[in-house]
């Protein structure tokens, strides 16, 4: 099987992307990170990226007049480096419609919640914790799906729960999540190297090798 091109967006220290560079070294994953995106140009993951010597590019809406012309960029970048799997690993802008149809089903995303509990806008990072905290829910957890046009609402792929203690903190839970979002991230992407997804409506089934 063809080794793939994966192109990973990020948008702060990288800890997911250093998760999967990782699983391609040890020959779990048959892919390759071809690119990464950050929208921030400070964005320690663009530093991970280069000394990995992965392709690191700061690209961003708000360089580009309209949304079209980031969007046609967006995507003759993509297409350039011949991406077959996009993976939004913390990152914290909307991917524009027209290229998330592009890529659907070849699109992915990780949350730090049991989706579609504490997703949506403005759901992110901290915030999600700090939601959960405040509902007094007893579990979270992670979940990798794959990317619609709307905010975390596309179909679940790989979901893993996390206990909710009692002394937690935002800190604390974050911490927990963030170890189960490096396990199950890779493994969504070694199901898909594999070709072992197999979607149907909201339904993805996971196909034995």
């Amino acid at each position: 099987m063809p080794k793939l091109n994966i192109a990973v967006f990020v948008s702060g220290r990288g800890s997911n992307l250093d998760s999967i560079f990782g699983q391609i070294k040890t020959g779990r994953l048959n892919a390759s990170i071809a690119l990464v995106i950050s929208n921030r140009s400070d964005a320690p993951a663009l530093d991970l990226a280069r000394s990995q010597g992965a392709k690191a590019i700061h690209l961003a809406p708000n360089q580009f007049d309209d949304e079209p012309a980031y969007q046609e960029t967006l995507l003759n970048l993509l297409q350039t480096e011949n991406i077959d799997l996009v993976v939004l690993a913390g990152y914290l802008k909307k991917i524009p419609a027209a290229v998330v149809n592009q890529y659907k089903h070849k699109m992915i995303n990780i949350h730090p919640a049991l989706l579609p509990a504490f997703g949506g806008k403005g759901l992110y990072g901290r915030y999600v914790h700090e939601a959960v905290l405040e509902f007094g829910a007893k579990i979270s957890g992670a979940t990798v799906h794959f990317v619609d046009t709307e905010y975390d609402t596309g179909p679940p792929i790989v979901q893993e729960c996390v206990p909710v203690l009692d002394d937690d903190t935002p800190e604390s839970l974050a911490k927990r999540i963030l170890e189960v979002e490096h396990r199950i991230l890779p493994q969504a992407i070694e199901y898909f190297c594999n070709n072992q997804l197999d979607v149907k409506g909201r339904r993805v089934y996971i196909k034995k090798k």
